[in-house]
């Protein structure tokens, strides 16, 4: 099984987000993946997923042995193929209730159930919950969004990723990089409000998976309780579907990247 964290320098980048979608992506490609809020205290995971209703146990709970992984496992209701399970976070305990043995127990445990993927969905900064999910991932998708402070803390990120995962510590191999850009605007970009995404990528120097198109649709799938790869015909869930192909070895060229200003017609109509 591997270990994926979605970690951030900043919050509020579309981390859960990204975490649901990109779930979403690897259980529709016939994975069977769990994807974990690491989130203890302000759980997000539940909502963008659309069962905040169904939970009854939290990854707390089988970690202090309240529950077992199948009681506290939630079947995403959106996935055809019934490969997507939710671990949600607890919304009332201590953060330090999450221990590095516990979530190595409960890792180990979706292990033997059979799962291809565990996604972690990690709080941002260098917190403890966030340190938790850093320490036992395989490969980390650093999320950013195209400014100068989202790309200097997730440049922090980086180093400490390195320096706190069990995979740097025993001396194996390092734990693999993904950049990926949310929130993109090519109009912003080319007015200047908006750093380039080969700026982004220049200065963090890490492999780019994919770009995010800013749009309100991401919103209103939240609201929804949709993870935004469900959003059919939107760009934001074919960019969504772009980096899952990607991240499993395809390779596609980047879209939603340029900015084509409209036509003399489209002027005349009034069309943006």
């Amino acid at each position: 099984m591997r270990v994926i964290v979605v970690t951030s320098g900043k919050g509020g980048v579309g981390k859960t987000t990204t975490s649901a979608a990109f779930a979403s992506g690897l259980a529709m490609r016939g994975f069977k993946t769990a994807v974990i809020d690491f989130d203890v205290g302000l759980r997000n995971l539940d909502l963008i997923m659309g069962c905040e209703r169904r939970v009854v146990y939290d990854i707390i709970n089988v970690i202090n042995d309240e529950a077992k992984l199948t009681q506290a496992l939630i079947k995403d209701k959106h996935c055809e193929s019934e490969n997507l399970y939710v671990l949600p976070a607890s919304q009332t305990r201590d953060k330090n209730a999450l221990t590095e043995s516990g979530v190595e127990f409960v890792l180990s445990e979706l292990e033997h159930m059979g799962f291809d993927y565990a996604v972690c969905d990690s709080p941002a900064g260098i917190e403890h919950g966030a340190v938790m999910a850093l320490t036992f991932a395989d490969e980390a998708i650093i999320t950013t969004n195209p400014e100068v402070s989202s790309v200097r803390d997730s440049d922090r990120i980086l180093g400490i990723l390195q320096s706190k995962s069990r995979r740097a510590l025993n001396g194996s191999e390092p734990v693999k990089e993904h950049l990926l850009l949310t929130r993109y605007s090519p109009k912003r970009v080319e007015e200047g409000e908006m750093i380039t995404y080969k700026d982004v990528q220049e200065l963090l120097r890490i492999p780019l998976l994919g770009v995010i198109p800013e749009s309100e649709s991401v919103l209103q799938a939240s609201n929804q309780g949709i993870p935004t790869i469900h959003l059919k015909g939107s760009d934001v869930a074919e960019a969504y579907t772009d980096m899952v192909a990607r991240f499993l070895g395809e390779k596609l060229p980047l879209r939603f990247v340029t900015y084509e200003k409209p036509g003399f017609i489209k002027r005349l109509l009034g069309g943006k």
